[in-house]
């Protein structure tokens, strides 16, 4: 079957955080923000889903579902499900788990909540790498528990390490009980190596310290590439639980849907005694769910080669028009994280700078992604080319014009 990628999808008036609940997210603002702009101007690049549709034969698997007619408590109360991910899981990361250990959740983002007030107690702490996701750190606000953070090394061609000398430091802390992992990371989109994912694990294990692994991103790799579960590292570790979803690799998010991994089995019983559903699921987010995982492969292979064609785009195109922009291509996600801090060294909030200037929202900055941010914005890469291209295209125009240079960026 052939899927078009370069298909427009006209998503106003679905009650869309994407296209609706912009000021709120990025400006902490309401509709009394304006812009230079109408909503349906802008150029939308931020928030981490897809402009693709969603594949035809999950459709299908829900237009049979609903042909069904009855919508009524809906759980888990056979191994399908099960067997669908688990087989996904062997096929593409060759590891698979105990049926027992899997929960569902709306989301992983609940699950960093829950967990994180099941773990820590007032006086603890939870560890994340910086830059990270803000909801790491607002899992801990939640909870009413501390921050420790320890930054990623930047190299000059704008790729990331882990700096594990500070990482160790960090884990040694007394209060330190639980780590947030993140494989791969967002937002710098680097796909651990199995060297890496070693040294990390061993510094968990020496603290004994919980560790959840945050693998939403694990299916949107470049070709070619295969994803490690820390599970198959830490593969005898008891306190170690894994987050995983058809959610951004499918596009699937507003259908809340989430794969929760955990082994140690008293937490997994407290973990689904606080479930606030008592296990229910939305029976459609079921169905798609378990039908991308056993027949959404060709267009999961079909999405990473247009993904890997939007890399390549952008980064010609920042190296062709806007040199001082630092991007490289990452292992995962469809998310290019880029050092703008030589284009406007000046400009402190480079979301509303281009949102006010350019009519693109993205996202960026320390205020967004915890710390170790400053200067980076992060462009959503999951939309059709022609999208993008007009995107990077007002952004070097309003970057020139900002710095009083001549001439435009070609579009």
């Amino acid at each position: 079957m052939t899927y078009n990628f370069d298909e427009i999808i006209d998503r106003r008036h679905t009650n869309a955080l994407n296209t609706d609940g912009f000021r709120g997210y990025i400006f902490h603002a309401g509709p009394e923000k304006v812009f230079p702009y109408k909503d349906e101007e802008f150029v939308r690049m931020w928030v981490a889903d897809m402009e693709f549709g969603v594949a035809p034969e999950i459709l299908d698997a829900l237009r049979g579902r609903i042909d069904r007619r009855i919508f009524g408590y809906t759980g888990l109360y056979d191994g399908e499900y099960y067997s669908a991910f688990s087989n996904w899981c062997r096929d593409h990361y060759d590891w698979t788990f105990p049926k027992e250990q899997l929960c569902v959740t709306p989301g992983i983002i609940p699950a960093l909540y829950q967990l994180t007030e099941t773990l820590c107690t007032k006086d603890e702490k939870v560890l994340v790498n910086t830059p990270a996701y803000g909801y790491f750190v607002h899992a801990a606000e939640y909870a009413g528990v501390g921050v420790l953070t320890s930054p990623l090394k930047k190299r000059p061609d704008g790729t990331f390490e882990a700096d594990f000398a500070d990482f160790e430091r960090k884990c040694a802390d007394p209060a330190c009980k639980l780590v947030f992992w993140c494989n791969p990371q967002n937002p710098t989109g680097r796909m651990w190596t199995e060297e890496e994912l070693r040294q990390a694990a061993a510094i968990m294990e020496k603290y004994n310290l919980w560790v959840v692994s945050d693998e939403i991103h694990c299916d949107l790799i470049r070709r070619g590439r295969r994803h490690i579960p820390m599970a198959r590292v830490m593969a005898g570790y008891p306190k170690l639980i894994t987050c995983m979803a058809p959610s951004k690799t499918f596009n699937l998010a507003g259908l809340a849907f989430s794969n929760i991994i955990i082994r140690d089995r008293a937490l997994r019983r407290r973990f689904r005694e606080r479930d606030k559903l008592f296990g229910m699921v939305n029976p459609l987010s079921l169905t798609a769910a378990k039908a991308a995982y056993e027949v959404g492969g060709p267009w999961h292979e079909a999405l990473k080669e247009y993904l890997d064609g939007n890399f390549a785009f952008v980064k010609d195109f920042l190296a062709r028009e806007l040199p001082e922009a630092v991007m490289y291509i990452p292992e995962a996600t469809y998310l290019a994280w880029v050092d703008m801090g030589k284009c406007l060294p000046e400009t402190a909030d480079l979301p509303d700078f281009f949102a006010n200037r350019a009519g693109v929202l993205l996202e960026g900055g320390n205020a967004l992604f915890v710390g170790n941010a400053a200067g980076y914005v992060r462009l959503n890469l999951a939309m059709p080319r022609s999208v993008i291209e007009t995107g990077l295209t007002r952004m070097v125009n309003a970057i020139r014009a900002e710095r009083g240079g001549a001439g435009s960026a070609a579009k």
